[in-house]
């Protein structure tokens, strides 16, 4: 099946030749993302077919001259071409008639296909050189994408952010690959580095650089700080390619290398892995219910999610380091599980979210209010999505997040004193972000969605377009599906960690009531479609009793006003006054939180006020510093641009003879 993905990858090149196209024509505009959402459609359908078949391999004549341009087609590569799929398709179709609103929507048309042809080329590559081509072809287009709307303030400095990153990542995976490629016979060839058996100290500098440019794509602490900048740049449909897929191709270039190329892993690797998942998780979370924004919002949630799936990798190589696959497995396939989740629930947010830019013009939750009424198919949608992303039973997001304490529980009697530690707070850390994910969803729907209107802008919205609404509805359903049937998509994943772990987990569809069973039944199970039903029917037990023991008989007293008898919309609780507590809580620890209090003498009619300072520690004191750093060092070194030719010359000679020094001391 290596074949007609090749045929998807060609495509999205024609796409996007089209699409340059239609910078000039624009009617030719309005064919390239119905024909891209087909692309994707196939794509899904060619992942599928391959899960559990023997693994396809076909090497082009391009690329370096001895090695070529090879490409292979495993399980793991079928299972996020699924997924690429899956956020693609969606992606295509919202932009039909998202696009139609976009001031200059021919400005990004050539550059989605070509993101979709990097993302898709990256989970084909089988050598570093195409690995790294397709990576960076990935990171040019998106931050194309970054920067259409660079005449909007911010933008420019969050695409300029987002580009730095994304070369710092590509640069730490040429040097993995560099080094895996090093002790290869064959060259740069996948197969090659996976039959050279690199030395542990390889194996560790791998690990590392491995660990920080997958780390910085996919959006780990400390590497984040490009997420809530770039993601709320871009238009919607792209901030949920790059939330949705685009990450997850990261976590697949990790699990590719730590899993597959680089030997089995080492538990202190692990350990490391656990500590910065866990720190994710409940960083972003934190994040996020301190946000206003829409976009910076969800982009923070995305740093959560991703801490999530690290969570489980990390468990992974720890079971997998004490010869414990049982344990591998199930936290593998919960990471994986977690990763397809995410994609479904946080495209559909962003397309929430662009239906509600669209239709008030606002991505301000303090300006919001009330859009139940004016939005009542976005409001549907997006409340789906806040409760798959809440891990609430029965969608989608609560079994991942679920099987990943499952993995946590099963922990056998470990040897290393890390992992003892690790594993147990990770535990913690999980139950705290899932939590706060709650309160941060439910912050975000009622402050956007319920109450009254906080503005003009919220008054007067309008629903957002059909084909926006297919997309958001059809990613409502896959929200659902999941959740109501696991086991499908267990059985589906199988094929990956027995290609990569050696071991599966139980079948789970020869279970008669579909129940989720991940070990044993004494150990714990689910059913998502007895849930369900359970819900549904005490739902509508309760509504059926007080339509049956409800008096009809009218009752007229004043409605309950939550204490402020003023009907002005400014008197309803805000998303910071929701907030609060928590910011109080974690907020000198993790945002230096200060608050300014001015309130004025008795007498005195001026407005009371408290000033809020939110600040992310990690930007103020890893990466301003660095730059003002590198900025005083440049100028400083402005110096060299203006020197005579003679002086050139001289630096060149000296950088030649220290060079022959340094190849004498090493020979």
């Amino acid at each position: 099946m290596i074949e007609p993905s090749l045929c998807c990858v060609a495509a999205f090149f024609a796409l996007s030749a089209l699409g340059v196209a239609a910078m000039r024509a624009g009617a030719v505009r309005s064919c390239v993302d119905p024909l891209c959402a087909l692309v994707c459609a196939a794509l899904i359908w060619i992942g599928l077919a391959s899960l559990g078949h023997v693994p396809s391999a076909v090497t082009l004549p391009l690329g370096l001259p001895w090695v070529g341009v090879n490409f292979r087609l495993d399980a793991l590569s079928s299972a996020f071409l699924v997924l690429i799929g899956l956020g693609g398709a969606g992606a295509c179709l919202y932009a039909i008639g998202y696009g139609r609103h976009e001031p200059e929507p021919n400005r990004i048309v050539p550059f989605v296909p070509a993101f979709l042809a990097g993302m898709t080329m990256v989970v084909l590559a089988d050598d570093a050189f195409t690995f790294l081509f397709a990576w960076e072809l990935m990171s040019l287009s998106s931050w194309a994408l970054v920067l259409a709307h660079h005449q909007e303030e911010g933008n420019a400095q969050a695409a300029f952010v987002y580009l730095i990153m994304a070369v710092f990542s590509g640069l730490t995976l040429l040097l993995a690959f560099g080094l895996l490629a090093g002790g290869a016979d064959s060259g740069f060839t996948f197969a090659a580095i996976r039959a050279s058996h690199p030395a542990a100290m390889t194996a560790a500098a791998v690990f590392v650089l491995a660990i920080i440019g997958a780390g910085s794509k996919a959006g780990l602490v400390p590497l984040h700080v490009w997420l809530p900048l770039a993601h709320p740049a871009a238009p919607s449909h792209v901030s949920a390619l790059m939330s949705g897929v685009m990450t997850k191709v990261a976590i697949y270039g990790f699990i590719r290398i730590v899993f597959d190329l680089a030997g089995p892993p080492a538990w202190w690797q692990a350990v490391i892995v656990l500590i910065l998942g866990g720190v994710t998780a409940v960083m972003g979370v934190l994040h996020a219910l301190m946000e206003r924004d829409l976009k910076r919002l969800l982009a923070y949630s995305t740093v959560e999610n991703i801490g999530i799936i690290f969570i489980g990798v990390g468990l992974a190589m720890a079971f997998q380091a004490n010869g414990f696959t049982l344990g591998a497995v199930l936290a593998l396939t919960a990471a994986l599980f977690h990763a397809m989740n995410h994609t479904l629930f946080k495209s559909l947010l962003f397309f929430g979210a662009g239906a509600v830019l669209h239709g008030t013009g606002l991505r301000d939750m303090g300006r919001l209010g009330g859009l139940i009424h004016r939005m009542p198919w976005t409001h549907f949608s997006m409340l789906a999505g806040a409760v798959a992303i809440s891990g609430i039973p029965p969608l989608n997001g609560f079994v991942s997040e679920w099987m990943t304490f499952q993995a946590i529980l099963l922990r056998p009697e470990l040897p290393q004193w890390g992992l003892k530690i690790m594993i147990p707070v990770d535990g913690a850390l999980l139950a705290l972000t899932a939590a706060l994910a709650a309160a941060c969803f439910v912050r975000m729907h009622g402050v956007t969605f319920l109450g009254r209107a906080r503005g003009a802008a919220a008054q007067t919205a309008h629903e957002a377009d059909v084909w926006s609404i297919t997309a958001m509805v059809l990613f409502t359903a896959l929200c659902v599906l999941p959740g109501l049937f696991p086991g499908f998509v267990v059985d589906a994943l199988s094929p990956v960690t027995a290609a990569l772990l050696d071991g599966r987990m139980p079948v789970q569809q020869e279970d008669a009531w579909l129940t989720l069973v991940p070990v044993t039944a004494q150990r714990g199970s689910y059913n998502g479609l007895l849930v369900f039903l359970f819900i549904t029917a005490s739902t509508m037990l309760v509504v059926a009793l007080v339509h049956r023991f409800a008096t009809n008989a009218k009752r007229r007293s004043a409605i309950w006003d939550c204490g402020f008898p003023d009907p002005r919309p400014e008197t309803q609780y805000t998303a910071e006054s929701f907030s609060q507590p928590i910011r109080r809580v974690f907020g000198t620890l993790v945002f230096q939180t200060r608050e300014v209090v001015d309130m004025p003498e008795p007498g005195d009619m001026r407005a009371a006020s408290i000033v809020r300072h939110i600040s992310d520690p990690v930007w103020d004191g890893v990466y301003m510093p660095l730059a003002r750093t590198i900025g005083a060092v440049s100028e400083r070194l402005n110096i060299l641009q203006f020197l005579t030719i003679r002086r050139y010359l001289g630096f060149v000679f000296a950088a030649l003879v220290l060079l022959l020094m340094a190849l004498t001391l090493w020979q």
